[in-house]
């Protein structure tokens, strides 16, 4: 497959009219999982600031899953408004800057639950991990657990209220502490692991399946090696796919292995 192939999404058709497209009684391979979306998930081909078309793509595509009864939570990220290399030309520190950026990811919240509250009845929750009680409620495990278990959608937001850390890792501890499934990393531009960017070198190797330990050795820039480190060590299971690509949450959450399916060193795929 070459790199131009792979920039047009693959759409697996008819799952995100009604979330239940060849489902017959109950197939759902998870019951309960958390997707990690970048903020560039929602910034669309512009790739800064919120793009509508993308945003209200990612709202479908979210309640499509919801659709199933498969409890979900979101990790958003907050790459669209704010990034490093911006700090650094400006001269603002690391802790500084991360802040900012957490202060992103909690605009990415509120946007896309206005989204999901605009087109479906379904109540949506805003979770930070830095105190915001005007406009979120706090991220208190067991109350996001609460709200799952209950059928509500839950958005966390403010990675882990710490700088030093992308939205990376927290994505993977929110996911072991809700007891997720599995990680659903929706990616902006690829649709799974390579070895090397795939927009760049036409004949770069395609995962179907890896492990973490074999993701690190390889040097595989998916996510931060501190999120594939705390992944492995509590076996969570995690899916790397093209966020542009239609159905492809629901289609996951049903059994298929779209992208490249990541687990610990000593589960065999499928398990």
């Amino acid at each position: 497959m070459t790199a131009a192939a792979r920039a047009v999404p693959f759409s697996y058709a008819g799952r995100v009219a009604d979330g239940t497209a060849d489902r017959g009684p109950d197939v759902r391979r998870y019951s309960r999982v958390v997707v990690k979306l970048s903020g560039e998930a929602l910034a669309g081909p512009v790739g800064w600031g919120v793009d509508p078309a993308s945003l209200a793509q990612l709202a479908d595509e979210l309640l499509a899953v919801h659709k199933l009864g498969v409890e979900l939570a979101a990790v958003i990220g907050g790459g669209n408004y704010f990034r490093g290399r911006m700090a650094d030309r400006l001269g603002i520190g690391r802790a500084e800057a991360d802040n900012i950026g957490m202060l992103g990811t909690v605009m990415n919240a509120l946007m896309l639950r206005g989204v999901l509250t605009a087109r479906s009845e379904s109540d949506v929750r805003v979770m930070t991990a830095i105190p915001m009680e005007t406009i979120a409620e706090p991220f208190i495990r067991l109350r996001a657990d609460r709200h799952l278990r209950h059928g509500l959608i839950v958005l966390l937001a403010g990675g882990i209220g710490q700088p030093y850390v992308t939205t990376d890792y927290p994505g993977v501890q929110r996911a072991l502490e809700l007891e997720a499934d599995a990680l659903l990393v929706a990616k902006r531009g690829v649709d799974a692991v390579y070895d090397s960017d795939p927009n760049v070198e036409p004949d770069a190797k395609r995962f179907t399946n890896l492990t973490y330990r074999e993701a690190i050795a390889a040097g595989l820039k998916v996510m931060d090696e501190s999120a594939f480190v705390l992944a492995n060590e509590h076996r969570l299971v995690m899916h790397i796919f093209d966020v542009a690509a239609a159905g492809a949450m629901v289609a996951i959450c049903q059994g298929e292995d779209v992208g490249t399916r990541i687990s610990a060193d000593d589960l065999e795929p499928g398990g």
